[in-house]
């Protein structure tokens, strides 16, 4: 009896040893109600900054803003309408800047982040920044207001920069190497 019950056993160890494991299946939603919820959150919160955004460029109409293909403004404060060289992939961008909201108050002047030394689409900085120097000739001094998307976004920068804030930066671009490397 104890061999057979041993072999009985054995038999099923080896059997379920060897069968596979099931994949597990994904949860899904059958309404896809979450991505549908994010989304229309996601555009909500996107058409309530622009119009913030569009009654700063409204209150002030003496100033020229530009929207930009990626979805921010900028308008010239200093402009350099003979040089033509901007910085591209591989150079380094020697800039300065300083943050503010939209209501206009600061909330990192041009001392507290110095000068900044940008290897163009090799480091990881503020997206609307990134993008915003590309459009830049040396010497210019730029003014961006970035939604919270092209800015720190949900999660702000752990310190001054709030959830979905969008932001005002002052950009001065004060010159503009090829990389030495």
């Amino acid at each position: 009896m104890k061999k057979v019950l041993f072999a009985l056993l054995l038999a099923t160890l080896v059997f379920t040893a060897c069968s596979k494991p099931q994949a597990r299946r994904a949860v899904s939603h059958k309404e896809g109600t979450f991505m549908q919820e994010s989304i229309d959150r996601n555009k909500k919160l996107v058409a309530t900054e622009e119009k913030r955004i569009d009654s700063i460029i409204k209150s002030n109409p003496s100033v020229k803003y530009t929207a930009s293909a990626k979805g921010y403004w900028y308008h010239y404060i200093v402009e350099n309408t003979i040089d033509t060289v901007t910085p591209k992939e591989g150079d380094v961008a020697y800039f300065t800047y300083d943050v503010k909201d939209l209501k206009g108050k600061v909330i990192y002047t041009e001392e507290e982040l110095q000068p900044q030394v940008y290897h163009v689409d090799k480091q990881n900085i503020m997206m609307g920044i990134s993008d915003g120097i590309k459009l830049m000739n040396r010497g210019e001094k730029v003014t961006f207001i970035f939604p919270s998307h092209m800015g720190y976004g949900y999660h702000g920068d752990n310190d001054k920069i709030g959830t979905n804030e969008p932001l005002v930066c002052t950009v001065t671009l004060t010159d503009i190497k090829q990389d030495p490397k």
